[in-house]
């Protein structure tokens, strides 16, 4: 298999430019730049090309710029895949609170809904990939590390306070379809119990969840002020999956509607 000081060597070679040219090209690059370590020496190119010696920053910038190649195409010819950045950083926690600066143009991408059908109604909570007309390629680098092949859209309907406040109507959410057992106990604070997506026979719900003798009761968040509901499981819902993600706006809660 080619390293990529090999394939470099076999772009040069098809735009027939030899290593004086290459030289000459990065002076010009280092005059621009005002800094010598752009500069690739005769010898230093030879080495990059035949011993595996691994070009700095600088090198393999002209290098790129002199091929018309792409920078982060270069990366991965020496095993640094630029598309796994946010998904490394995931990966390693910082106590403060920071802004997230790690954006690549078109690296990384995830289907996404373009538009909905028009029945869709926004007042009750929607299992959304069922409802999906078209769907579009978007970059969101930040997603890259998530197994998206296990992973459904709903929406929290814009009536619905059943996990209110920790999900207010109108939230995004983003439901892990293989995590769909139900546990007694595991967690210490409400924001560690697992909230479940279902399917049942009046339509779709968020909820807490117990399961007692065959019956699956939807536990509501208190501040909801709503009576648990109970159902026959498995014959009366579903477990959809868990949910592992929430896309909310924060603000002055809408006001709710009048029960009857």
């Amino acid at each position: 298999m080619e390293d990529g000081g090999q394939k470099l060597k076999r772009v040069r070679d098809r735009l027939g430019l030899r290593y004086r040219d290459v030289e000459q090209a990065s002076l010009i690059i280092a005059e621009r730049q005002q800094s010598d370590e752009f500069v690739i020496a005769l010898s230093r190119l030879a080495d990059i090309e035949n011993k595996g010696t691994v070009p700095t920053v600088y090198r393999l910038y002209s290098l790129c710029v002199i091929y018309r190649l792409d920078m982060a195409e270069v990366l991965q010819w020496y095993g640094v895949h630029i598309q796994q950045m946010a998904a490394d950083a995931a990966a390693i926690p910082i106590e403060r609170t920071h802004l997230i600066g790690l954006t690549t143009p078109d690296h990384g991408s995830l289907q996404v809904p373009l538009s909905l059908d028009p029945g869709l109604n926004l007042t009750k909570t929607t299992f959304l990939s069922r409802w999906i007309q078209k769907w579009g390629s978007l970059p969101l680098m930040l997603l890259n590390g998530l197994d998206l092949k296990n992973h459904r859209y709903a929406f929290i309907g814009l009536d619905d306070w059943w996990m209110y406040p920790i999900m207010h109507p109108g939230s995004l959410i983003l439901i892990d379809e293989s995590k769909r057992k139900i546990a007694s106990g595991g967690w210490t604070t409400e924001f560690d119990r697992p909230i479940f997506f279902l399917e049942h026979r009046d339509g779709y719900a968020c909820s807490w969840c117990n399961l007692q003798d065959g019956n699956l009761i939807l536990q509501p968040h208190p501040s909801a002020q709503e009576a648990p509901m109970v159902f026959d499981y498995p014959n009366e819902i579903d477990v959809i999956g868990q949910v592992t993600g929430v896309a909310m706006i924060l603000g002055p809660a809408r006001q709710r509607g009048t029960r009857s």
